[in-house]
């Protein structure tokens, strides 16, 4: 399958953190052909199991994030407008007009999200907190009364777009560009015979934690694992830390990561005419990586990450060709990896 067929159907469903079920129904379903089996656990991870039929043979998770940011309702103003909480960190400047859905138990309603016009404002910056916007759904209190309640989710009504070449845009391709890459690595080592079980991991609320890694990670205890999520993309006022899309998966070294097993990563890359890029992680990474490295006695893991633009706001923009050679070089890796002693220093 394409990779803007697979990013198509995961923008789809909602998967605010926490709430994480429609997606999660998603993966189960673009897993199922390339997997002997597809589970999720009490916590929503979904996992797809491709067995290499060798008797103990080592196991290898590849894992990227299914939930995306979110908004929850937090209270209702006198005038019927709808206070409401962050899910995860958006970027507060791109929400102000944006349209949203209301999740309620009598239905979904739309509404927009409402700040205080420009030509009022004295002091911008605090005009854009969250916490000085409302939704407003054209209710007055008495009816929005009657069928919000605190606690209900928002999502923004932004969904999949293909933009111009080989650009993509959507309200999450972080990280449903990593599950696209992880699904479509499932499906390119279907014809080969590995000497490794894989395990493509789809886990549950990064975004408030890495929670989900945490759990998936300490239940597989895999012997390897490849960790996909984004990084800053390149755009106009944006270079520091910041990686040309269409240039290849990002590749990170430093002290979260696994110095052999990234070694190998870019021997497989070079082998198989993939261009990558280079990202120095000093500390903590910042994601699911950090906490599947830790679990057990310790995964020697790897990560790549897609660049992408305008990270957290209500549109983010990659590049296919970067997904799609995430999963060409974690195909050739798997390939050639045996267990053992392979990652021993």
């Amino acid at each position: 399958m394409k990779i803007e067929e697979i990013l198509e159907k995961l923008d789809a469903p909602l998967g605010v953190s926490g709430s994480e079920e429609a997606v999660g129904s998603a993966v189960k379903d673009l897993l199922a052909p390339c997997c002997q089996t597809v589970t999720e656990d009490v916590l929503g991870n979904v996992t797809g199991w491709y067995r290499c039929g060798r008797e103990n043979a080592p196991v290898v998770m590849i894992e990227a994030h299914q939930d995306e940011l979110g908004l929850m309702v937090s209270g209702i103003t006198d005038e019927g407008s709808l206070l409401f909480c962050e899910i995860g960190g958006f970027d507060p400047k791109t929400l102000p007009g944006t349209e949203v859905t209301v999740h309620c138990e009598t239905g979904n309603y739309f509404g927009v999200i409402g700040a205080k016009p420009p030509h009022l404002v004295k002091d911008a910056a605090k005009a854009l907190a969250v916490e000085n916007m409302a939704v407003d759904i054209g209710f007055k209190k008495e009816q929005t009364e009657k069928i919000v309640r605190v606690g209900d989710i928002i999502t923004l009504n932004t969904g999949y777009t293909k933009l111009a070449g080989s650009a993509v845009a959507g309200r999450c391709i972080d990280d449903r560009g990593g599950l696209a890459a992880v699904i479509r690595t499932m499906e390119l080592i279907q014809k080969y015979r590995l000497s490794c079980d894989v395990a493509a991991v789809a886990t549950v609320q990064e975004e408030l934690g890495l929670r989900g890694a945490r759990t998936a990670a300490a239940q597989l205890v895999p012997d390897a694992a490849i960790a996909v999520d984004v990084c800053h993309g390149t755009s106009p006022g944006v270079s520091d830390n910041a990686f040309p899309l269409g240039k290849g998966p990002v590749v990170s070294v430093g002290p979260n990561l696994h110095p052999k097993l990234t070694r190998q990563l870019l021997d497989r890359a070079k082998e198989a005419g993939i261009e990558v890029q280079i990202d120095v992680d000093s500390g903590d990474t910042g994601t699911d990586a950090w906490e599947i490295q830790v679990a057990g006695a310790g995964v020697p893991t790897a990560l790549l990450s897609i660049p992408l633009r305008y990270m957290h706001a209500n549109y983010e923009v990659g590049d296919s060709r970067d997904i799609e050679n995430t999963a060409r070089l974690m195909a050739a890796w798997l390939l050639s990896y045996k267990g053992g002693d392979d990652l021993c220093f």
